[in-house]
Parts: structure tokens; C-alpha cells; sequence
């Protein structure tokens, strides 16, 4: 099989285009031939520092296909079936920057018959970061669902970005009102076509006396993509038992938390990183993820609020390179192409 692969750490050049045995499928697992893969910030912050084994490591956590052989104990109805693949190289050899992928079954999840492969590779991390970050609060529910934000406020930092797409996108599917944050008018259509209820520019407005118009009690949770940047501002617009959800590092920042405020609100300050949340809340995210995609309650391109921008597999170099650069929408791998 046709796969990329590292063998040391370094910038994009260390991406090579190699062949491959195709694996096999151990006791518990299956394999897809894969059609799509998605690219994340991890993928190449990975690519970057860690060191791969002595055989190479194919990166990308997420993508779609189809599930074409099954390891001892899974059940082979589901040959043949198109599924979205997630955390594929969390602590594996085999990512989805290539033809085929081996996965634990569970991270093989049935798309349906609808949903393009394209909207399969671009869920994964993103959604599955954007779900947490909507529920950690305590004063939230842990499941999402038509009617389980409804009455409540999201405050989307970034809500032009892959994580806050999805963030605006299943916090709608949950009749929450969503404002989000952008930086200019071509990310506020970004955010309205998501779905967002409000946008705020925030190099325009004073988010605060925004949010505290829209919101007089404050925002239930905060999407925060930024938070050595908006600490301050988060603390002044979250509710009493709300929570602000960080998921980016910017860099190695650090953050200072206005503590005063934080405590008469009783808020939460949550840091979140998929591959090492806990179980239970990563199975119910991969739940509500595709109840959401079954309900035809998620899309991907500029009229969802998401452009891809497509690179063949053979690119793979330029799409970590793009997301590196802060490309805005969401970037994919054609593994057919």
C-alpha cells in the first residue's frame, strides 16, 4: 500500500511517500481502506518532536472509508461498511495518511449511507474536542442532543476554526444560542453559515459588553481556542457554574486566571486534549458525533462554515504545512488521488 511515513522527527520534508505491507487486522480490530483523512494541529506538533519507532510512523488520527477485513472477535457484518475513523496513531503505528489504517473496532464508527467521506474525515478530533467542551461544565448536561443546550449560552472563541465550527455546529443541534468570536468579516460569514446566533468581531467590539448584552446572566461555557489571550474577558462573561473549556496551548503559553472572579462564579476552568480525557466522555462524545451526522445535523464546506482545501496523499507535506500556517477551513487528504 501506498503510506506516508516519518522516521525522525522534524518539519514536513521528514513526510515520505513509501509502500507498505498492508496490515492486518489483530484480535479486536479491523481495517479500512481509507478514502479521506483529515489533518489536525497534533498531527504535525507530533511530526514535529516526537520520536517515531524504528519502523516509522504513518501520522493522522481521523479519516473515512471502508471496513475491509476484521481481526478474531469482531463481528464481520460490519464488512463493507462505510465508517470515520478516529485517534488512529494515538500511541499507534498506523495512522490514516494512507491507503489502509488498523484500528480498535470502536474506533471504526458507522457513517451511514448519506454522509460524504469528506464529512467523516473532518469529525474525529475536532467534534470530539468541541463535544467536551460543551459538556464539561457542571451545570451542563454530558450528553448532546436536539434540546439539551436548549436555554443555554455558548460563547465560541475562534468560531471560525475547525474546532469552533464544530463547537457552533452541535451546540445549534442542541438548541443552544451560540455567539462566536472572529477577528473579521470574512470569518463572521464563516461563523453565521456555521450556524452561530451572534457573531461578535473582536477587534471591532468590546466582547463583554457584547456577550453581557446578549447574555445579561453570562455564557454557560466558553470555547476557548485562545485562553492566554482572553482569560480576562472569559472571566467576566462566564455564568455562575459555568465553565471555560481551553483546548489550544498557543505555543506553550501560559495562563493567568483572575481568581476573584472565577471564584463568585464557582467556574470551572477545564484544559482539554482528546487522547487522554476520560473514557466514558470520549464514548459518549463518539455517540452524540454520530447521532449528529445520522440526523444530518453537520456539514463541512463554505456553506457550513468549513472550506476544504484538498491535498493528494502524495502533498501530505503541504496539507501539515497548511495547517500549520493557520489555514482557515479544514484540510483534508485525498488517498484515492
Amino acid at each position: 500500500m501506498r503510506a506516508i511515513t516519518h522516521t525522525r522527527p522534524g518539519g514536513p520534508d521528514v513526510l515520505q511517500l513509501v509502500e507498505r505491507p498492508v496490515p492486518e487486522p489483530g484480535p479486536g480490530e479491523v481495517r479500512v481502506r481509507l478514502a479521506v483523512a483529515g489533518v489536525n494541529p497534533t498531527d504535525w506538533k507530533s511530526r514535529s518532536t516526537a520520536q517515531p519507532g524504528p519502523d516509522g510512523q504513518t501520522p493522522g488520527q481521523d479519516g473515512a472509508g471502508r471496513v475491509e477485513a476484521v481481526g478474531a472477535g469482531v463481528d464481520p457484518a460490519v464488512l463493507g461498511q462505510r465508517v470515520w475513523v478516529w485517534e488512529a496513531a494515538w500511541q499507534r503505528r498506523y495512522g490514516t495518511a494512507a491507503e489502509h489504517t488498523v484500528v480498535p473496532a470502536g474506533q471504526a464508527v458507522l457513517l451511514g449511507p448519506d454522509a460524504s467521506f469528506e464529512l467523516g474525515a473532518a469529525l474525529g478530533i475536532p467534534f470530539l474536542t468541541a463535544h467536551r467542551c460543551l459538556t464539561v461544565a457542571e451545570s451542563l448536561p454530558d450528553r448532546l442532543g436536539p434540546g439539551s443546550l436548549a436555554g443555554r449560552t455558548v460563547l465560541v472563541q475562534g468560531g471560525a476554526g475547525a474546532v469552533g465550527n464544530a463547537a457552533v455546529q452541535l451546540a445549534r443541534w442542541a438548541d443552544a444560542t451560540v455567539i462566536a468570536t472572529v477577528s473579521g468579516p470574512r470569518k463572521a460569514q464563516l461563523a453565521a453559515a456555521a450556524g452561530a446566533s451572534h457573531v461578535i468581531t473582536y477587534t471591532e467590539q468590546d466582547v463583554v459588553a457584547e456577550v453581557r448584552r446578549i447574555a445579561p446572566d453570562g455564557v454557560d461555557t466558553v470555547v476557548e481556542v485562545s485562553a492566554a489571550a482572553n482569560a480576562a474577558v472569559d472571566a467576566q462573561v462566564v455564568a455562575q457554574g459555568g465553565a471555560v473549556a481551553m483546548y489550544a496551548d498557543d505555543g506553550g503559553a501560559e495562563v493567568t486566571v483572575p481568581v476573584r472572579a472565577s471564584m463568585i462564579t464557582n467556574a470551572r476552568w477545564q484544559f482539554v486534549l482528546v487522547y487522554t480525557e476520560p473514557r466514558r466522555a470520549k464514548a459518549l462524545a463518539v455517540e452524540d458525533v454520530t447521532a449528529a451526522v445520522l440526523d444530518g445535523a453537520v456539514r463541512v464546506g463554505p456553506d457550513a462554515g468549513l472550506p476544504l482545501h484538498v491535498f493528494p496523499l502524495a502533498e501530505t507535506a503541504a496539507a501539515h504545512q497548511a495547517v500549520q500556517d493557520g489555514v482557515v477551513g479544514k484540510v483534508l487528504v485525498d488517498v484515492t488521488a
